[in-house]
């Protein structure tokens, strides 16, 4: 197959020419042609269409069907609106994750690394007495329960950590090596998976397994990050963890398994669609594979797309194939397997990370389908009222304890990478990459973010433009990282004065309660000195110390030298008096150390 490209037309800026080429006019020599797809039965080509996004090629849903005639001075641009608006997206919602991510930062700084919650605080304030319905009531006790559990084996496993030997703690980090080990494994092979999977369905895709093909990629990745996780506990679980040490493991390689399929298979399309490390004839002329992708940014919404479309028919199915049918046979059938079966088992971790994988997509197609994120939203909308029957009827709630409050800034940071992860391919694609010349807003530029410095010399004036040449030049540079030094040493500077305020009120609060406590010790000895009559032994013995007889008070300082006052000059020096000595305090006083 040859194509051909017979007239240019010339477009003067300034002083330079824009060549825009109309039709083919270098000659590209392709291989052949591929088979046409005549095997495939009729009427299951209007559906598949709409599963793989085949029928709206031509709609607004994908990159192809925008248009634009040549730049001129108008003051609207549609070139620029579309190439500005997925980069204003992708910054509003950094700046909003970002900030997010900030607001527990205070309340940390405050209670510090090493702050625990009281046990007796669980305790007492732990049970929600809004609850009225029996099951809620008992997943509550389960809460509790858990947390407990949780406290107590976490505060004996810290005991015998300090109590261990160097040879126990050697063992103990080899194992911890071996899990990591095994489980870069399985992600190694599980991002390779992914890529011949990718590979595969982009050489074979005119094949008569064609319809099959298609959700092979996003088939591969669903049955990755469903296995992965079931792979990962079981590894995690044969170590002798802590369960705090079991959940972040878990959490952060089910993180990694994530991210990485959706990188890997960003990359797979990169190197088959854009010729990423291929020499290809095609590639050579139009830095992408012109035989078989005359428009390969719809090529690429459409395998995001499918992706997305895949996600939301897995979950439904999985609620009304798989969860809804085996609560019937659990609820039907009795005996040792379907006690041991049970309902399936809810967990908060795995539906929130389907959800930032979601998101992770949507950004990353922006650029190449701009309604995506529409289409997402209601899926999204779909898919809370799928997940909300699922989990009321049909599951049941996790015997391990998640820490939902603690964990929402790592689930901000994973999205935060989640953009970053697709804002990355989206950056080299605007700047470095050569558009198709077959449909889109872009088919006159080698690049994209080329359209920018266009419209500036067309509809700046000249002094706007010297001033956009100084912003870019190292002239201004030098000063701006002057400036942002300056800044940051002063943000640094704040940050560390507002540290060393809060310890010393931390500080003065210890020694206010100290101060008390000196008070109550005083008041406990001046009072059987002004006592009008002798107190027996045993009465002596009973009278309480202090305001907190029997247990330890928090914040007491501990017993101190008795200072002479007057009163107890003029009682030692009347006569008759007995001489009394300092008694001992019978409570134990924390130190400063231990407070």
């Amino acid at each position: 197959m040859q194509w051909s490209w017979k007239v240019e037309c010339h477009v003067c800026l300034g002083d330079r020419v824009l060549l825009v080429p109309s039709s083919y006019s270098a000659g590209l020599q392709c291989s052949g042609s591929h088979p046409s797809q005549s095997g495939i039965p009729k009427f299951h080509n209007p559906l598949w269409n709409i599963l793989t996004g085949k029928a709206f090629n031509n709609t607004y849903l994908f990159y192809g069907a925008y248009r634009a005639e040549p730049e001129h001075s108008s003051a609207y641009s549609i070139r620029l609106a579309y190439l500005l608006t997925p980069m204003a997206c992708l910054l509003l919602c950094f700046c909003g994750t970002l900030q997010r991510m900030v607001q527990g930062l205070p309340q940390q700084t405050l209670l510090g690394q090493g702050y625990r919650a009281p046990l007796s605080a669980k305790v007492f304030s732990s049970w929600d007495f809004c609850i009225r319905v029996w099951e809620a009531a008992t997943i509550k006790k389960h809460e509790i329960s858990n947390e407990l559990k949780v406290e107590l084996e976490e505060g004996r496993r810290l005991e015998l950590a300090l109590q261990q030997t160097r040879t126990q703690k050697a063992c103990h980090l080899l194992a911890y090596l071996r899990t990591n080990v095994l489980i870069v494994l399985l992600v190694v092979g599980a991002i390779s998976a992914i890529f011949w999977a990718t590979k595969y369905s982009q050489d074979n895709k005119e094949e008569s397994l064609f319809l099959v093909l298609q959700y092979l990629p996003p088939g591969i990745i669903a049955l990755v990050n469903f296995l992965g996780p079931q792979l990962f506990t079981v590894l995690i679980q044969l170590e002798n963890f802590s369960p705090s040490t079991e959940v972040n493991l878990t959490l952060i390689w089910c993180v990694v398994l994530k991210l990485a399929s959706l990188g890997m298979f960003s990359f797979s399309l990169g190197q088959t669609v854009l010729c990423i490390g291929r020499n290809k004839t095609s590639c050579e002329t139009y830095g992408y594979n012109a035989c078989e992708y005359q428009c390969w940014e719809n090529s690429v919404g459409e395998e995001l797309y499918k992706l997305i479309i895949f996600n939301f028919l897995l979950t439904v199915a999985f609620a009304f194939l798989v969860t809804l049918p085996r609560r019937l046979l659990v609820e039907r059938f009795s005996g040792w397997f379907w006690t041991w079966l049970d309902r399936e088992e809810f967990l908060v971790p795995k539906n929130v990370l389907d959800i930032v994988a979601a998101q992770t997509v949507t950004w990353m197609g922006l650029f190449y389908c701009p309604l995506l994120p529409l289409l997402n939203s209601v899926f999204l909308f779909l898919t809370f009222y799928i997940k909300k029957y699922t989990l009321l009827r049909n599951s049941r709630a996790s015997p391990r304890l998640f820490r939902a409050s603690s964990s929402t800034f790592f689930f901000q940071l994973v999205l935060l990478l989640g953009l970053l992860l697709a804002a990355v391919p989206l950056a080299y694609v605007i700047s470095s990459t050569h558009s198709s010349w077959d449909c889109g807003l872009f088919t006159n530029y080698s690049a994209p973010w080329q359209v920018v410095p266009e419209l500036v010399t067309l509809q700046l004036p000249l002094p706007g433009q010297r001033a956009l040449r100084y912003l870019s030049s190292h002239a201004f540079s030098f000063p701006l990282l002057i400036l942002l030094s300056l800044v940051l040493t002063v943000c640094v500077s704040q940050s560390r004065a507002n540290a060393r305020a809060i310890q010393g009120l931390r500080k003065q609060l210890v020694w206010q309660v100290q101060e008390k406590w000196h008070l109550v010790d005083d008041l406990s000895r001046l009072l059987p000195e002004l006592s009008p009559e002798p107190e027996s032994p045993r009465s002596r013995a009973s009278r309480p110390r202090s305001f907190c007889p029997g247990f330890p008070c928090p914040g007491s300082p501990g017993p101190r030298t008795p200072r002479l006052g007057p009163s107890t000059k003029l009682s030692s020096s009347s006569p008759g008096a007995p001489s009394a000595s300092v008694p001992v305090s019978r409570f134990h006083f924390p130190s400063r150390k231990e407070m």
